[in-house]
């Protein structure tokens, strides 16, 4: 196995990328550049989620996403930390926690919702949202971005998505918030508290479930999954499973997205001088920026079998953590300049951050939708925002993004 020169021995593994303080201070990319360079695929022993292999490069990611019956997203579950402790008599399968043929079915109930027709269909809701929103925001004061803009956005378009009441779609944030914190695995209290904050959200859904049975099918997703066979018979924890993947995948990641845009332009200053300049780069900068920004640092596999890769030995039953967050900043694929964020790179679209092969986000045209119209609309309007404090960033590595970030508003 290659090893990595260390100094002396640390009492914490530099090594180990699952450290949270690394995304909240957001020192994370000079170990994944170690990793890249000396280790791709590394063993980390000890961690507070137990044993990985760490795998930081392009090529071998897209390896284990293109052989799901060997790299099992059902058998040790989907990130590096399980949903519930071992033992534990609570579980909540999802669809992107399982393998063929049950993925197959309950994936394909869900992606009607996400076809190109469905993206014209909903294009000029969307617009006219995100223009209100706009619209809104003050001139000369400071505000946070994330919660004026990015969540409210996302959040609306996840309440049409479910029919959600309107006036309750807060409450998605919440339990995203909560169902997307893998850190709270290391804490009994706050698993408790996360259960409890899961069980509101399957009785307030149940409602909605109930109300939708014996009505007529309707283009949202509860009404697709009543009147689908791999999902209509869901028991009550598959059903909050799904719904879990459903808003955490629709919230969490186009939300911070759509913040990390604001501060990657802002840090690059001559990218958003381009930008502004050639509105024709919009549809490569949405692309370039859910490569730079990555809002799910990685995904997790169990391997089912002995196996190698990229020459390391992989033994049955290890689990093995994808990190897109390092394959998306991979000089062999994006060159020396891959930490920068370039809205004009050539190949921004090779980017790994919707994963790769069965599992790929199956949200992922809604998702460059709708940061695509947001830039439309801040350009429409010559709107430039500025950052004026640090980002308050999530400390965690799973979700990668932005608890606030104080921006003040300009034009050009």
């Amino acid at each position: 196995m290659a090893t990595l020169a260390r100094d002396a021995a640390p009492a914490v593994d530099p090594f180990d990328v699952s450290r949270p303080e690394l995304y909240r201070d957001d020192t994370w990319a000079e170990p994944f550049r170690r990793l890249r360079a000396e280790a791709p695929v590394h063993k980390v022993e000890h961690s507070e989620f137990g044993p990985y292999w760490s795998v930081s490069t392009y090529k071998p990611i897209v390896e284990v996403e293109s052989l799901p019956d060997l790299y099992s997203s059902e058998i040790g579950g989907f990130t590096i930390a399980p949903f519930a402790p071992e033992g534990s008599e609570v579980r909540m399968p999802m669809f992107i926690g399982r393998d063929r043929p049950v993925h197959t079915g309950q994936r394909r109930t869900v992606a009607p919702a996400f076809t190109p027709s469905e993206m014209v269909r909903m294009t000029a809701d969307i617009r006219r949202r995100t223009a209100e929103i706009l619209d809104a925001l003050p001139y000369g004061e400071t505000f946070d971005w994330v919660d004026r803009v990015s969540i409210e956005l996302t959040t609306q378009m996840l309440a049409i998505l479910f029919d959600f009441p309107w006036a309750d779609r807060r409450k998605l944030t919440e339990w995203s918030d909560w169902a997307g914190d893998i850190e709270i695995i290391k804490n009994d209290a706050l698993r408790e508290q996360r259960l409890a904050k899961i069980y509101e959200m399957g009785a307030y859904f149940q409602g909605l479930w109930n109300a939708k049975l014996n009505a007529e099918p309707t283009p949202d997703l509860i009404s697709m999954m009543i009147h689908s066979d791999a999902m209509s018979h869901m028991d009550a924890h598959e059903f909050m499973g799904n719904l879990i993947l459903l808003i955490v995948g629709g919230n969490d990641t186009t939300r911070n997205t759509m913040s990390g845009l604001v501060y990657a332009l802002d840090q690059f200053p001559g990218q958003r001088a381009k930008l502004e300049a050639d509105t024709g780069l919009i549809a490569n900068t949405t692309s370039e920026i859910i490569r730079w920004q990555t809002p799910l640092a990685h995904m997790a596999r169990t391997a089912t079998g002995d196996t190698e890769l990229a020459g390391q030995r992989i033994a049955a039953g290890d689990k093995v953590v994808m990190w897109y967050i390092s394959a998306n900043r991979d000089e062999s694929v994006f060159g020396d300049n891959a930490d920068d964020f370039q809205v004009d790179r050539a190949n921004a679209r090779r980017h790994l951050a919707f994963g790769h092969g069965i599992h790929r986000c199956v949200g992922a045209r809604l998702a460059e939708l709708q940061v695509s119209i947001l830039l439309e609309e801040m350009a429409a309007r010559r709107m430039r925002v500025n950052v004026v404090g640090e980002p308050a960033r999530v400390a965690a590595c799973f979700v990668h993004g932005y608890r606030a970030l104080p921006v003040e508003l300009s034009r050009y």
